[in-house]
């Protein structure tokens, strides 16, 4: 029986890829790079920052700067952020214990909750990487969550949009759902696809 429910943030509460791959996208130009947020959002979906900062800057041969990245992130979401279709109504309606996992600093996480009116349904149940010091696709991050929230992995669901995130899910032995809108193929066995936020309580009905 599933008694947790952990979402991942971005991508999957918030309608946010776009808009941190946007800031990528500028930060890049302004050092005389093009690359375009679309094709960074597909190449890098769900990787940890440093990982995308290094690979693009061994491609590019440029040095890009975390603080003015995340400074713009910022910005960008308190303009424009908005939460995915439906995710506040599948929210009201699962009665399971909520919480969010996500590799994203605690900051930009709290902040991408409160700018889209989601901070109510999980109070102070929020667990970054940067916390726990694991990133995905390594399975630490669901797994200290499931433990917080006082639940075996077993009782867990995970909600997840990436390929990374749906790998650690996996790992941990934690039931996985992937939000899919795009119908994308999914590669990992063992996970359910979906791709309307708002039919997702139906999964969880005792």
């Amino acid at each position: 029986m599933i008694k947790c429910v952990i979402f991942d943030c971005d991508g999957t509460l918030v309608d946010s890829e776009y808009l941190c791959n946007l800031a990528l996208e500028i930060n890049l130009s302004q050092l005389g790079v093009q690359e375009s947020a679309m094709s960074l959002m597909e190449r890098y979906r769900g990787w940890k920052l440093s990982k995308i900062f290094d690979e693009l800057e061994a491609i590019h041969n440029v040095k890009l700067n975390e603080n003015k990245y995340r400074s713009l992130v910022a910005e960008l979401f308190e303009q424009e952020l908005k939460p995915i279709e439906g995710v506040s109504e599948a929210l009201s309606k699962i009665q399971q214990a909520k919480c969010v996992a996500s590799s994203a600093p605690l900051a930009k996480i709290e902040q991408a909750l409160r700018v889209t009116n989601l901070s109510s349904f999980f109070g102070s149940h929020i667990f970054s990487s940067y916390i726990v010091k694991s990133w995905k696709p390594d399975p630490q991050l669901f797994l200290y969550a499931a433990q917080a929230m006082n639940f075996h992995p077993e009782e867990c669901t995970v909600i997840e949009d990436s390929e990374v995130g749906l790998i650690a899910a996996t790992k941990a032995g934690m039931q996985t759902y992937f939000f899919n809108p795009q119908n994308l193929e999914c590669k990992i066995n063992n996970v359910i696809s979906f791709d309307r936020m708002i039919d997702l309580p139906s999964f969880f009905v005792n």
